[in-house]
């Protein structure tokens, strides 16, 4: 979450009057993450929280609107889209697509204990559980055409010895067949702030604009990837059997899923190091922006190459 799309309190206050929400009061913009612009909005009755889709056209947010609702609606501790008085969600602002949703309590942690890399676990599998009822479908953004027209701008820019690895990991990926393997909704994008803590508490996941109909499992290895490593990269055991243990507790793996493992981590590892090149290489102006360290994730992608 970013801001690339400027807003003051009149425009916001305009956008607000076919909700009904109260007179607004606070309009504050919030730098983490690197997508879409985000203000949280505060009006006399309650807190929201405002996304500019800056890439997203509009024929593609329904699913998303959908998804929340859905998932809200299961026990599953996420935002929840706010209808207007004629229950529409989604709306222009600056001409781009815009959505507000339920402001959840909590903030995110830097270094997750094992009580809330547990909670993640067990929450993410609740979220798979309940998206098996949830029947719209939507393509995955990142997928296997992303990854290959994304290197290819990156490529360039690398060094020999960087080309020569992501050359074989996507030449590897792509002749993975992962079709057998259970999929259904994932976040796709579960890493420490997009998730939300009061305390111990889970607040609630946030951030679903990279959800997608995909391999679950997958989805696993983007979370153990973020949430069982160490500085370096590093998957650290204990963490990584808290994590494992709470998820299949209440959606245990298959056989495929366990033998594709080490594929869907370094599949993981792959995704966001392409993003983050990207993002580094080819940064979008903006207020209160900022790129990630690309290298993190090809340390990542050589430790679970190496592990496996």
């Amino acid at each position: 979450m970013s801001v690339f799309t400027t807003l003051n309190l009149e425009e916001v206050r305009q956008w607000l009057m076919p909700f009904n929400l109260g007179e607004l009061q606070t309009l504050r913009g919030i730098a983490a993450g690197i997508t879409n612009t985000n203000y949280f909005v505060e009006t006399d009755q309650a807190r929201y929280v405002l996304t500019v889709f800056e890439k997203n056209d509009f024929d593609e947010l329904p699913y998303f609107v959908q998804l929340m609702t859905h998932l809200s609606a299961h026990g599953v501790a996420c935002p929840a889209p706010i209808m207007d008085q004629a229950g529409v969600a989604l709306r222009r602002i600056h001409g781009k697509p815009a959505l507000m949703v339920s402001c959840l309590k909590g903030s995110d942690v830097h270094q997750p204990n094992q009580t809330q890399i547990e909670a993640v676990a067990s929450t993410l599998a609740k979220m798979h559980l309940a998206g098996l009822d949830f029947h719209a479908q939507s393509h995955n953004q990142r997928g296997q055409g992303w990854r290959v027209m994304t290197a290819q701008q990156v490529m360039p820019k690398l060094s020999p010895v960087q080309q020569h690895l992501l050359q074989e990991e996507l030449q590897f990926q792509h002749g993975l067949d992962l079709s057998a393997l259970p999929h259904g909704v994932i976040h796709g994008d579960l890493f420490r702030d997009n998730v939300l803590f009061d305390g111990d508490h889970l607040g609630g996941f946030i951030d679903f604009y990279y959800a997608c109909h995909d391999v679950l499992a997958y989805d696993v290895a983007i979370a153990v990837n973020e949430w069982c490593v160490d500085a370096a990269g590093m998957l650290v055991d204990d963490k990584l059997s808290a994590f494992l243990n709470a998820y299949q507790a209440q959606r245990p793996f298959t056989a495929l899923e366990k033998a594709h493992w080490p594929d869907l981590l370094r599949r993981a590892a792959l995704r966001f190091w392409l993003s983050r090149l990207y993002d580094f290489y080819f940064p979008v102006a903006g207020e209160l922006t900022h790129a990630k360290d690309p290298s993190h994730f090809e340390r990542v992608l050589l430790h679970r190459k190496a592990l496996y």
